[in-house]
């Protein structure tokens, strides 16, 4: 060999390979995005999408072969470029401009032959820097978490998708964008509102921000200072608040969730008289009911307005109590058996509803938990008759703001007590929990905690006592 051909031999190993495009990351339209999918590779390919303007290159893997995606997922994050999965991610490749692929496992190298796809063995990219977008997963390993990472996201595996049951971390400041993966966040609007939620760390009674599953209460009924309407009434609000725990403590053994002691406070009590508005319904007021309102939130109590609107309609009466409810542990019960039409008395009929009422308060409540990024609050509605909420069928549950228990409060004797539990099931509406009531007086006998809780077919999430 002539010492010219050494010399052009040694030029040409010495020449760099040509530098690939810088990677071009996208900043996502909305400030809540949620990328919807059942499917790993249109998930994949919608999350590179969402964050990758261009890419020179992206990595491959078989849609079919777990073992090679998780190897392509430290390829992909290595390079700072998305991961795609065969069968045919053509159209996402020609999108990103990506002049070669790294294909990890055979039938992702096969998928790059067939296609006639450049196959780049040792390329050199350099990865997007951290940015300030929040990738939530309830897969930390899926190959759509994988390219998130590679964008320069930061990515947290959640146990729950809605946040608001184990809120992520990271969210003070909330970031300036925040991308679901997959199924179950719901829509971006709710994720959205969730987050507000889960953003404030306000936690409910028993913890977290979420009532139902994971949680039962255990409940005093009554109105303060009248002991005829409940033993709510029979003590002052320290004794209360210590009967209320020690009811509680009574569950514990036989309940598969925590116990969570509860007043249910009688905000507005059916009256005989009309009284100066001519409603037949005497409102407490908000000053009265503060200092239970208070020493229940000190001790962990939670505290359920239950209104008895007489001639009144239940949204003009709970609108009353506003200042009470933004609080996180109060919720609202209404009592159709004392809501009553023109002509008639408490005590002289048993009142009834329109779903259309009830819908216009849970519409109502569920938007103030909302406006004022609160955790899910409780809806209550009574009922012993299915009379009682006329068209109960179209019962809105659909706000997750709420949750929305109907609850069984006849008395009697046990048989009589069932049949009114088994009657209420029939046709329930979907997405409710349930509530019961026992009664010291009127029972014949009591049920003992174990018994309350062998009533199905699910046992009851909020049990109350008069």
């Amino acid at each position: 060999m002539t010492a010219l051909a050494v010399l052009l031999l040694a030029a040409c190993a010495a020449t760099p390979a040509p530098p690939l495009p810088a990677t071009q990351v996208a900043t996502p339209a909305e400030t809540v995005t949620v990328l919807d999918g059942a499917d790993p590779a249109a998930l994949a390919t919608a999350t590179s999408a969402a964050l990758f303007t261009s890419a020179p290159l992206a990595v491959l893997a078989a849609a079919d072969d777990p073992g090679a995606q998780a190897d392509a997922a430290g390829r992909a994050a290595e390079l700072g470029v998305p991961l795609l999965l065969t069968p045919d991610p053509s159209a996402e490749l020609d999108r990103l401009g990506a002049t070669g692929v790294v294909p990890v496992g055979p039938g992702a190298q096969q998928w790059a032959a067939d296609a006639g796809r450049e196959v780049l063995e040792d390329p050199q990219v350099v990865a997007p820097p951290a940015r300030d977008v929040l990738a939530l997963t309830v897969d930390a390993a899926s190959p759509a978490a994988a390219t998130a990472r590679a964008s320069g996201a930061r990515v947290e595996a959640v146990g729950d998708p809605d946040p608001r049951v184990a809120p992520p971390a990271g969210l003070d400041p909330r970031p300036a964008h925040v991308v679901a993966l997959g199924g179950g966040f719901g829509t971006a609007e709710q994720l959205s509102a969730r987050l507000d939620v889960a953003a404030t760390g306000t936690t409910l009674p028993g913890g977290g921000q979420v009532l139902f599953p994971g949680r039962r209460m255990v409940a005093l009924y009554g109105h303060p200072g009248v002991p005829a309407l409940g033993v709510l009434g029979e003590q002052g609000v320290a004794e209360s608040v210590a009967r209320a725990q020690a009811l509680a403590a009574e569950y514990r053994p036989v309940s598969d969730v925590p116990v969570v002691p509860a007043f249910e406070l009688i905000s507005t009590v059916a009256d005989s008289g009309p009284g100066p508005d001519g409603d037949f319904s005497s409102e407490a007021t908000v000053e009265f009911l503060r200092p239970w309102v208070d020493a229940a939130r000190e001790a962990g109590v939670y505290v359920v307005l239950d209104l008895q609107p007489g001639r009144a309609d239940f949204l003009t009466q709970a609108q009353r109590y506003a200042e009470l409810l933004a609080q996180p542990h109060v919720g609202l019960a209404l009592d159709p058996e004392w809501r009553l039409e023109p002509g008639q008395r408490p005590s002289q009929q048993i009142g009834t509803v329109s779903v259309d009422e009830v819908n216009a308060v849970a519409t109502w409540l569920a938007d103030l938990t909302r406006d004022n990024a609160l955790p899910q609050k409780l809806l209550m509605v009574h009922q012993f008759r299915l009379t009682m909420i006329r068209e109960r069928e179209r019962l809105d549950t659909s706000r997750d703001e709420l949750a929305v228990v109907l609850h069984a409060d006849g008395f009697g004797v046990p048989g009589e007590k069932l049949e009114t539990w088994a009657a209420l099931h029939q046709g329930e509406p979907a997405g409710v929990a349930w509530g019961w009531k026992n009664f010291y007086d009127e029972d014949t006998p009591m049920f003992t905690p174990a018994e309350t809780l062998r009533v199905g077919p699910v046992p009851p999430v909020f049990v109350s006592f008069q």
